[in-house]
């Protein structure tokens, strides 16, 4: 069964929600710029209320290692995701540093080459929508027929990218990914989740 990430926690009350709906993954991020931004401390006081079965994501954009080993101690993250323009050295380097899992971001867009994921093996990808503007959280899709092509490619994929309830279904129908990456598209306000979006959205996700 394909598995559910719910990506831009803020609150205590969202992620027990999504938990009790059945996310198996929750992100949160460490980006500044970012809507969604969550203070590493703030971060750990929901973490520490949650089931010991849920992985808790950070989400980072252009930090340094040692910026990010420093709030992975901070919160309690068990899962990196990376969605800057790390380099393989850079990537390679964390995982030795590091015992939590590492989840590299790509951003599709024209051009977009397949094989320039395998520099990074071995690490779980996530594609996602391309935005000169935002990392992540775009509620924008992008040609899922890229994401085929990248899953026989590495260990496991992580689909984002413009997932809804309406469309998730049909997206787990047709790529089959490890998983799947919501935020802007379960909810009400960036930062705050809707009731119904998401539970809506991790049904039709592991029905689909």
């Amino acid at each position: 069964m394909t598995k559910v990430k719910i990506c831009g926690i803020t609150n205590l009350e969202d992620a027990l929600m999504a938990t009790e709906l059945g996310a198996d993954m929750l992100g949160f991020n460490f980006y500044e710029k970012s809507p969604r931004y969550i203070k590493p401390l703030a971060a750990k006081e929901i973490i520490d209320q949650l089931p010991h079965r849920v992985l808790n994501v950070g989400i980072f954009v252009g930090e340094t290692i040692d910026q990010v080993l420093e709030i992975e101690r901070m919160s309690g993250i068990k899962a990196l995701q990376l969605h800057g323009g790390e380099s393989p050295r850079y990537v390679s380097d964390l995982a030795r540093r590091t015992g939590a899992e590492i989840i590299k971001a790509f951003q599709v867009k024209q051009g977009f080459s397949t094989l320039s994921i395998l520099n990074f093996d071995p690490v779980t990808v996530l594609l996602d929508a391309y935005s000169p503007n935002e990392f992540g959280g775009t509620g924008a899709v992008f040609d899922w027929e890229t994401a085929i092509l990248v899953k026989p490619l590495v260990q496991k994929l992580i689909l984002a990218g413009g997932l809804n309830d309406e469309n998730v279904g049909e997206a787990v129908e047709i790529v089959r990914p490890y998983a799947v990456d919501v935020a802007s598209g379960v909810e009400s306000s960036p930062g705050k989740k809707d009731p119904n979006r998401l539970e809506a959205f991790i049904r039709n996700a592991k029905n689909g």
